[in-house]
């Protein structure tokens, strides 16, 4: 009956458990899909992006920037008349083996439109101002770019650069980048769109790509690009952008070192041989700058922006590279997460709450490490929905324990509230140890109890005095039983019957059963002062109790007809101690045990008499020792 009954209860939690599963997996997958916990799987990869620091070092990018050094010396130049300084620079660039030179820069006016505006006389500076910059323009490897903006209407509209650099393009329009950036909902910049338009408009790719797409020597006016493993559609589709590192870790060239004679021998500057340089602004006061993975910081240390040359260094490596960092196939996802769950599930049933939760805390903290681990490798596992499938596992669970417990607890204290205590109980539903009740041979100890004389008093006691002495005496006798883990099993008119190792398991049962037993010893000589004060008949016999103890092999479960039934034990061991108790009146003393008990007891019994008696019902004799007490052991305890 029992083993059909944990076969139930397994069964039950194998299909609540397989629900579980179902349901928290079911919710990971909606709130990922649905992007609900972006904001947290933004944090985690921002957070990997931050304990990697410098991931790869850059290949095929360079920033030759327009800082602060560079602005102080040409102070007296507004940019709008640097158009000789950008020829020169490009054609250092160009001499020291550039592949691609980006100006990240938007040209929206001219030194010779302004030379016009204000009309100067007598000077030909107006038309031929800018012929050097036309020049380097047009002897192509030259990239300009142009913005996506928005109208005080609603309204798009592209900003490009002046028609007098435009037009000298070899590629026209198909040599204009749009430096606009792809953000997440957060306002962050990860990812990035190889076009900004589906369709043939012009110009319509991004700065970073036309940049990787020249330096790989395809045309920027096919549909789709092979760069690498990858295939670059002419879409906006977001990818994601391999970062080399935090910003500063794309090298830089100061724009003010083009402009010395010799540039292009400098070996620092030798250095752009066959890769793609972005020139751009990145001095004090410009605007140019955006928030990336490494923005947030780490540890409460300050985050850093990154500026537009940079991000787009980044993609322009992505790219010619193929470092894409790429979902984990759903699929495999899915499994994995699955797999985590039922783990989890299954060590969640087994373990207590507390220790449930830590190794919940640690199967998140795996799984972020594991995702961790991924990253390195450019493969994105998402860690937000495993961790919130495994903390509706994990309360879930813990709901269905509480209440499945407390439902098992009412049912346990009504089987055996009336014969162990509410600590025994405790220990029934934490070691998860149900007695079979369809009955089972245990090794057990049993005690018996009885009034000796009991006849007598009763005798002297009108019915309401008898049954108010037996109250008061079986309510003490009972509490040193239950104290040391016993279960009162039934009265039997004056006598208590009691079993030590069922249905809780003691590992040593002989030892608590003696200790019981003491107690009750001492219990009863006290209980003569209960009874001189209670009843005043000098007729009274003196009080005292006898008690006999058997350690052996007893059957035990529910005993009895379908209409009564109850749990007890059955059997020689249980006769045997019923013998022994009957016979300490005769040996004189208060408490008998057998050999079995003494020895299973262990050491410390400290005896008085002993004496071989024959037991009714028995045909070997049996060797009886009369128990004095325990002596103490190390933790003080008898």
């Amino acid at each position: 009956m029992a083993k059909r009954e944990h076969r139930g209860i397994h069964r039950r939690q194998v299909i609540l458990g397989a629900l579980l599963v179902a349901l928290s997996c079911s919710v990971a997958e909606v709130t990922t899909r649905v992007g609900w916990i972006d904001v947290f799987e933004y944090a985690f990869y921002d957070l990997c992006h931050n304990l990697s620091r410098v991931r790869f070092e850059p290949e095929h990018v360079v920033i030759v920037a327009i800082d602060n050094e560079t602005l102080l010396n040409h102070r007296d130049e507004p940019l709008v008349f640097w158009g000789p300084h950008f020829a020169r620079a490009i054609k250092n660039l160009r001499r020291a083996g550039a592949q691609i030179i980006g100006l990240d820069y938007v040209f929206t006016a001219s030194a010779e439109s302004w030379l016009r505006k204000i009309d100067l006389p007598g000077t030909e500076e107006s038309r031929t101002y800018d012929i050097p910059m036309r020049a380097q323009l047009s002897a192509g490897q030259v990239v300009l770019t142009g913005t996506l903006t928005e109208t005080d209407h609603g309204e798009s509209e592209v900003i490009l650069p002046i028609k007098d650099y435009l037009f000298v393009l070899p590629g026209g329009l198909a040599d204009v980048g749009l430096t606009n950036f792809y953000t997440d909902t957060d306002g962050m910049v990860r990812r990035f769109v190889p076009a900004l338009f589906d369709d043939d408009r012009m110009p319509t790719l991004t700065f970073a790509t036309l940049l990787a797409i020249h330096a790989a020597g395809l045309d920027p006016l096919d549909n789709r690009w092979s760069l690498g493993d990858h295939t670059i559609p002419k879409a906006p589709l977001p990818r994601r952008i391999g970062f080399v590192g935090p910003p500063g870790t794309v090298p830089r060239l100061s724009f003010g070192r083009l402009l010395t004679p010799d540039a292009d021998k400098d070996p620092d500057i030798q250095s752009v041989k066959s890769k793609v340089v972005i020139v751009a602004s990145e001095h004090a006061g410009m605007q140019d700058i955006h928030l990336s993975p490494y923005a947030q910081g780490l540890f409460g240390m300050a985050g850093r922006v990154m500026t537009g040359a940079e991000l787009h260094a980044n993609i322009v490596e992505t790219l010619l590279t193929g470092r894409f960092p790429r979902s984990v196939p759903n699929w495999l996802r899915v499994i994995y997460l699955v797999a985590l769950l039922v783990t989890g599930t299954v060590v969640f049933f087994r373990l207590r709450p507390w220790l449930g939760l830590a190794t919940g805390l640690l199967f998140g903290l795996g799984g972020a490490l594991f995702s961790y681990i991924l990253f390195q490798i450019n493969w994105v596992m998402p860690v937000t929905n495993l961790h919130l499938a495994l903390a509706i596992c994990y309360f879930g669970i813990l709901g269905l324990r509480v209440t499945g417990e407390e439902r098992e607890r009412d049912r346990l204290r009504q089987m055996f509230g009336q014969y162990v205590s509410d600590e025994v109980v405790e220990k029934l539903l934490a070691t998860g140890d149900r007695p079979d009740l369809g009955g089972e041979a245990l090794q057990v100890t049993i005690l018996f109890a009885d009034i000796r004389g009991f006849t007598k008093i009763s005798e002297r006691l009108s019915a309401h005095q008898v049954v108010e002495m037996l109250n008061a005496y079986l309510d003490r006798m009972c509490e040193p039983i239950l104290e040391q883990g016993g279960t009162v099993d039934k009265f039997i008119g004056d006598a208590v019957m009691a079993i030590f190792g069922s249905p809780v398991r003691l590992k040593n049962h002989a030892r608590p059963a003696l200790r019981a037993a003491l107690e009750m010893a001492a219990t009863a000589k006290k209980f003569q002062a209960w009874m001189n004060q209670r009843f005043s008949e000098p007729s009274l016999p003196e009080f005292s109790i006898g008690i006999g103890l058997h350690t052996g092999v007893a059957v035990i479960g529910n005993i009895g007809s379908p209409k009564r039934t109850e749990f007890t034990a059955i059997g020689d061991t249980v006769n045997a101690a019923s013998r022994l108790e009957g016979m300490t009146r005769e040996l004189g003393w208060t408490i008998a045990a057998s050999g079995a008990t003494i020895e299973a007891a262990g050491s410390g019994v400290i005896t008085g008499q002993k004496k071989q008696v024959s037991l009714k019902g028995r045909v070997k004799p049996i060797q009886a020792f009369e128990v004095i007490g325990l002596e103490a052991n190390e933790g003080g305890q008898p």
